[in-house]
């Protein structure tokens, strides 16, 4: 099935995968409608990249398209996922876009939430060849924080690095797969060629949590309110 003219939400993480895949849903003719992203508990903060709100809240103005969030903890989470879609489909959204890429139970996670809502998932980045994304990713000039590495794969000195060609090459070198899809790292997308505007970040304290090394990050204040280049 295809997406083209299926009004859609892109589950949101902020980062390059649910990125790349928002652009190729959009070359394909989708729609997009809504920006999905799940926050934790508190309500500041991504659930999965602990990014602050107001930072999904520029990526959203600078893509022209509309946040939805909700706060939820891990055990709640499918429930959750389900309920926000099932309100998606009564407001007309009759897709979802994911950035999955070879993960066979998110797959199939994908694919029974999406069901239990009535909605077809498009997963256009599936079976893709890691590498291959990468490039395109950046060739189409697509710019990505790194803001997270897992401690005990990556050093944390790539934390606040821009994602680059050598940084893929020195991943690489150590077994490090480049798209980071077993969870080695995360990143965020401050501009490309969907992004009306750049995003300029402020680099703060850098903190270990569960296993990861995130580096906090806000919207410099010089940009938080400018609606252009």
């Amino acid at each position: 099935m295809s997406i083209k003219g299926l009004p859609f939400f892109c589950s949101w993480s902020g980062g390059k995968d649910s990125c790349l895949a928002l652009y190729y849903a959009i070359r394909e003719g989708g729609k997009p409608r809504a920006l999905f992203t799940t926050l934790a508990e508190g309500g500041d903060k991504t659930r999965a990249h602990g990014l602050p709100l107001d930072l999904l809240h520029r990526q959203s103005a600078a893509l022209g398209i509309p946040l939805v969030t909700r706060a939820t903890s891990w055990e709640d989470y499918t429930a959750v996922f389900i309920s926000v879609l099932r309100q998606l489909k009564e407001q007309g959204i009759e897709a979802g876009v994911f950035g999955d890429i070879d993960l066979e139970a998110h797959r199939e996670w994908v694919e029974n939430t999406c069901s239990s809502a009535g909605i077809f998932p498009f997963l256009p980045l599936w079976k893709k060849p890691h590498r291959e994304l990468l490039r395109e990713f950046l060739e189409l000039g697509f710019k990505a924080t790194i803001i997270a590495v897992k401690d005990d794969i990556l050093d944390k000195s790539l934390l606040g690095k821009t994602l680059d060609e050598e940084i893929i090459d020195r991943m690489e070198r150590s077994g490090v797969d480049p798209m980071g899809e077993q969870g080695e790292f995360h990143t965020v997308v401050t501009d490309g060629p969907i992004f009306s505007f750049p995003l300029s970040l402020e680099m703060e304290s850098q903190v270990l949590h569960d296993g990861y090394w995130f580096q906090q990050v806000r919207v410099a204040p010089a940009l938080a309110g400018k609606a252009g280049r």
